[in-house]
């Protein structure tokens, strides 16, 4: 994903939900009771820590929102990595518009730059091998769109993103395709392409003899659950490269170099996005 594929229509929404939650109908009553409505003032962004920036333009409508007479000048890109004390954005203005928005700009540039950090971790301990991080759809609601582009930003790769977007038979599937008898994934991959021939399919694994069904079923990708090193080597060779094998479940950051070098094509990281910290990222006025 890149910044055209943000859904700016859902963002909008967001951010009206958020400072609608932060304002209510009384507005920023602190702001109003003390600051001076025509008083103009500059304020900057400042990474307290080294971090990958994701969410600049998202930080920028926020403030907009607020109040469209604000200047918002970036000073880095999405994407650069900046030390700690680097600013990376200007905005000058009304003062009570600045402190009105900055709580509300701050959570999404900080959860968006959290994630791109997380991720170019990530990515950079498997890029030796050529094996690609994915995010999955473990994803706060309603910050799917954002939070994937965040990941992309960090130089990790995206998985699908929804239901609709790529077949994957997971385990229920095949517990409940089972229910008709033997040979459930073969009859489920079928089906799936017979429905849906335009998209690719994967199939879960947890056992080899699944690895084995899944591939000679035609399934483009193969998900490697839970499983051991040992058994998703062997998995590797019984594979002898036909589908793409993704590794997930049970993967920490210990073990990436190891899985990566078994010979899989991704690992699929669930913690790019679930349990990421927020990057520390604060607004300091400028006198």
């Amino acid at each position: 994903m890149n910044e055209n594929s943000i859904d700016w229509r859902r963002v909008g929404i967001l951010i009206e939900l958020s400072l609608e939650e932060d304002l209510e109908k009384s507005g920023d009553t602190t702001s109003l009771a003390v600051i001076p409505g025509d008083l103009n003032a500059k304020a900057r962004l400042v990474a307290k820590r080294a971090c990958v920036v994701a969410g600049l333009h998202v930080a920028e409508a926020v403030f907009k929102a607020v109040d469209e007479s604000l200047e918002f000048s970036p000073l880095v890109a999405d994407g650069d990595h900046v030390e700690k004390s680097a600013v990376l954005a200007e905005i000058s203005g009304k003062a009570i518009s600045l402190l009105t928005a900055e709580r509300t700009a701050l959570n999404f540039f900080q959860r968006l730059s959290g994630v791109a950090t997380q991720s170019a971790r990530y990515a950079s301990a498997v890029a030796r091998a050529g094996c690609v991080i994915l995010d999955t759809r473990k994803t706060t609601p309603g910050w799917r769109n954002l939070e994937k582009y965040a990941v992309a930003v960090g130089g990790a790769s995206n998985h699908r993103i929804g239901l609709y977007d790529r077949i994957m038979i997971k385990d229920n599937h095949r517990e409940l395709a089972g229910l008709d008898g033997p040979n459930g994934i073969t009859r489920s991959v079928e089906k799936a392409r017979t429905a849906y021939p335009e998209l690719e399919i994967e199939v879960e694994a947890d056992t080899l003899d699944q690895v084995r069904e899944a591939v000679e079923a035609g399934a483009d990708y193969v998900l490697l659950d839970n499983m051991d090193n040992d058994t998703m080597r062997k998995a590797v060779e019984l594979n002898a490269g036909r589908a793409k094998l993704e590794a997930s479940g049970g993967i920490t950051f210990e073990r990436l170099a190891e899985i990566a070098a078994l010979g899989v094509d991704f690992i699929s990281v669930g913690a790019l996005t679930h349990s990421v910290e927020a990057a520390d990222i604060s607004m300091e006025t400028v006198l």
